[in-house]
Order: structure tokens, then C-alpha cells, then sequence
């Protein structure tokens, strides 16, 4: 199904809080699957507000074949957008990702955006796996702010489809 600008947000993007108010740490960082199988693309916006004494966050993507995290393995990817600081501009700067991972930056008292765009064909679709994730390890900050893990999903393949079931 293809939507002009007259179709309605709703119909076109779905939007899933992923993650707030805790830092990317092992567990925490285990942000919520999404289905990709009616939608195309998945932009995943990480915010952060971090404190002092901050440890940057280990950033990978991961691919399962059902919400659950069934059978999860790693997604490669190869770019993202940054920001390390939002608060001085709004503008996104294209960087490398290698080995498919990151770590975020470790500047204090900095509100930063970095955001991944995951193409549904990226996914080992012949092996079933058409569910995605954020993880984050390792993140520390003294008297953050938190962090805000946002998932739109966009490109949708048909009205209706939910991407927090299989």
C-alpha cells in the first residue's frame, strides 16, 4: 500500500518507545524487538542526556525471527548519524560504523542523538529473521538525565500491521 502526503501518519509510520529514563547498561540496553514484516525501514533515534563521569555506550543491532528474540543473532550495519551535542545544533553527521558497532561519545553534561536507519532486505529474510533490536552495554553516567531509545517504522507494506507482534 502506497500513501501520498493526504494519507494519515498513522497509516504510513508506526512509533515504539523502545527504551527510556535508564541507561544503556547489559540488561537496560535490551531495548524491545519490533517485526519489520509490514514495514520497509525502521529508523532507530537513540537520545542522550548524560551527567559526569561518563562511559560511552556499546551500540550493536541484533536480528531474531520473532519478537520474542528467538534464534537472535547480530545485524551488520555501516553507517549512522551523530550529534554530540544537540544543544549548541540540530545538524547529523554521517560516520562509519565498523565491525558493526559503535560507542558513544563520552563528552559530560552533553545531550547527544545518534540514529541508525535498518533496511528490512538487511535481514537474513531467507533464514526468517524479520525482527530487529537496539543493545546497549556499558553505559554509565553520574546523575544522567536518561536516555530515550525511539523506533519508527516507516514504509509500510499494508494499514494495520502491528510491529510489536509476529
Amino acid at each position: 500500500m502506497t500513501f501520498g502526503l493526504n494519507g494519515r501518519l498513522d497509516e504510513q509510520v508506526s512509533f515504539i518507545q523502545a527504551a527510556a529514563g535508564a541507561l544503556l547498561t547489559t540488561t537496560v540496553g535490551d531495548t524491545k524487538y519490533v517485526s519489520l514484516k509490514g514495514y520497509r525501514k525502521c529508523a532507530i533515534i537513540i537520545d542522550i542526556a548524560d551527567g559526569t563521569t561518563v562511559t560511552g555506550s556499546t551500540i550493536t543491532l541484533k536480528q531474531a525471527t520473532a519478537v520474542a528474540g528467538t534464534g537472535e543473532k547480530a545485524l551488520a550495519f555501516t553507517r549512522m548519524l551523530a550529534n554530540i551535542d544537540t544543544a549548541t545544533s540540530q545538524v547529523m553527521v554521517e560516520t562509519a560504523v565498523t565491525s558493526n558497532t559503535f560507542t558513544t561519545d563520552t563528552t559530560n553534561s552533553k545531550l547527544k542523538r545518534y540514529i541508525l536507519d535498518v533496511d528490512s532486505e538487511s535481514l537474513d529474510v531467507a533464514g526468517g529473521f524479520d525482527c530487529i533490536r537496539l543493545d546497549g552495554t556499558g553505559h554509565a553516567s553520574t546523575a544522567p538525565l536518561g536516555v530515550v531509545v525511539t523506533y519508527i517504522l516507516y514504509g509500510a507494506r499494508y494499514s494495520g500491521s502491528s510491529p510489536v507482534a509476529d
